[in-house]
Formats: structure tokens, sequence, C-alpha cells
């Protein structure tokens, strides 16, 4: 009997509901843990240290305690190697999957610009990413196309970005890999040039490889445009992953006017399986905090 079933084992025999208990202060773990959530929201490491101390493994232990399915690390690339090893053999024992990590984020105009040199730095941070997904069994990784280049049409700066990304591609698509690209929004990230899914989709049908495909922030989509099932349709075919947070504030559903449960239903109904990515904040403070933005994923969870 794995890890999970036996302490849902107990659960079951002691008839216990709601919430774990804590078994005491020198472990904060839970002695009994609810069942897996029936989608795979994967938090990142921080939301739980309340409970689970600053190492990284117990805050796995701690997250999968809690009946998530998966991780997201926009830091792993940074990270020791040591550490990288150590979260990917932590996730093959509490059989959790790995979401998405930055392989890319240029804070310069970059890839807009057509430069050589951001390409051959597109290239050698995409080579590094590989061996870092095979690390931890990675699929997705987040690529960040850069900032305005304000001295080139738009239309100009999609192309280079297309062109770069099929550079890129020919990087992941023998490892099976795939880099999407996140739009943000232009309150948050004003200079920021992918803003839209719409955007992001035209770069990636312009590209035409299925290791370049679009990442769905809802919280910056909900920030810039809204209408976020449509959009969502509209550009399904090229969506590959997608993060969550409420607006205003980013921080867990429930906190804010984004109808959570809905867009859920409806990601399920078009029989998406993969990770939804934590990508929020916590709204409220210490344990407390920690365990309210637990109830409020199942409280949106599938029913």
């Amino acid at each position: 009997m794995d890890r999970r079933r036996f302490i849902q084992a107990g659960v079951a025999a002691s008839g216990a509901l709601a919430l774990p208990r804590v078994m005491n202060a020198a472990d904060s773990r839970p002695s009994l843990a609810p069942p897996p959530f029936k989608m795979k929201y994967a938090p990142h490491f921080g939301m739980f240290t309340n409970h689970a101390g600053e190492d990284l493994i117990a805050q796995l232990d701690f997250m999968a305690d809690q009946g998530f399915m998966a991780l997201e690390d926009n830091n792993l690339r940074r990270r020791s190697l040591d550490e990288q090893e150590a979260i990917g053999k932590a996730l093959v024992r509490l059989n959790m999957e790995m979401g998405v990590f930055v392989c890319y984020n240029a804070r310069e105009p970059s890839l807009t610009t057509g430069k050589p040199e951001f390409v051959e730095d597109l290239i050698a941070q995409l080579t590094e990413s590989v061996e870092v997904a095979k690390r931890v069994n990675a699929t997705w990784m987040t690529i960040v196309p850069g900032h305005t280049e304000h001295r080139l049409d738009p239309g100009f700066q999609t192309a280079n970005i297309i062109e770069a990304l099929k550079r890129g591609a020919e990087v992941f698509e023998p490892h099976g890999l795939v880099m999407v690209i996140e739009p943000l929004n232009h309150f948050n990230h004003p200079d920021h040039f992918v803003r839209s899914v719409a955007h992001a989709y035209t770069i990636c049908k312009g590209v035409g490889s299925p290791a370049v495909k679009v990442l769905d922030d809802l919280y910056h989509q909900q920030v810039s445009i809204g209408n976020l099932i449509d959009n969502m349709d509209t550009a399904w075919d090229e969506i590959a992953y997608i993060q969550i947070g409420d607006v205003p504030g980013r921080k867990e559903p429930t906190t804010g006017e984004m109808h959570y449960k809905n867009i859920f239903k409806h990601i399920h109904g078009k029989g998406y399986t993969g990770i939804l990515g934590m990508e929020h904040g916590v709204a409220g403070e210490g344990k407390e905090g920690e365990l309210a933005l637990i109830r409020a994923y199942r409280e949106v969870d599938l029913s």
C-alpha cells in the first residue's frame, strides 16, 4: 500500500472528516489526509511553510498529504543540482507530477528585436533546461519572449519572436518538451510585448511546432481582457497549460471576482487532464491562511 492510500485508509477507519489534525510540534504534517483533488492543482514552494517549514521536501510531503497531485516551481532552473535531483525523487515517491518552471525569461527587449545574440541566448537557456527537465520529469516550461521594442512595428516584433522560437523548437522537439508562451497583463507588466492569449496563439500558429504552445494564465487574462471562456475555446488547440489566480489581489480562488468553480467545470468538460498551476499568493496569514487556501480549492474543485 502506498503512503497516501495508507493515510486515506486511516481516515476511512476513523470516520474523520474535513481538514486533517496536526500531529505534534515536531511533525506538523497532518496525521489524517483528505482524498486527492479531482483536478491537478499545483502549488508552489513557499505556500505552506507555516505548516511544513522551509525544507522543500517537507513542503512536498505536506502538499501530497493535502491531496495535491502536482508542483510548480518557477525557480527550479536556478536551484542546485542536488536540490533538483531531490525534488525529482520526491515527486516520484509521492506520485506527483511536475508542472512548469521558467526556461527563458527575457529582461530586455530581447526576442522582439530579432538580434542574433538574443536568439543564441535563448538557445543556450533552452539547452540547459532540457537537462533540468529530465531530473524532475517535466514536460512544460514557461517562456516570456520579452519587452516591446518601441522602434519596431508590432508586426515585425511578432515575426522576430516566431523565427526565434522556430530555432528553439528544434532544441525541444527531440525530447518531447514544450515551451509555453505566457502573455502578461499590461497593468503589472506595462512594457511586456505579448499580452493576450490571442497574440500567443498567433505566434504558435506561426511557429507550427508541438514544442511551442500557449500558457493561459487566467489571472493575467482577466486583468487584461476578460471573456476567459470564449477566448480559451477559440485558442484551445494551442493551449497546453493553465495557471490560476483570482482578481483583484492575485490570491486563491474565492477571494475575488472570478467564478473558478464554473471555469474549472468548463476546462474539465473540454477534456483537459493537465496541470493547473497555482501561481498566486495566499490571502490569509499563518497556518489559518494556508488552511483557508486549501478549503478554497476544495470548494471550487469538481463536484
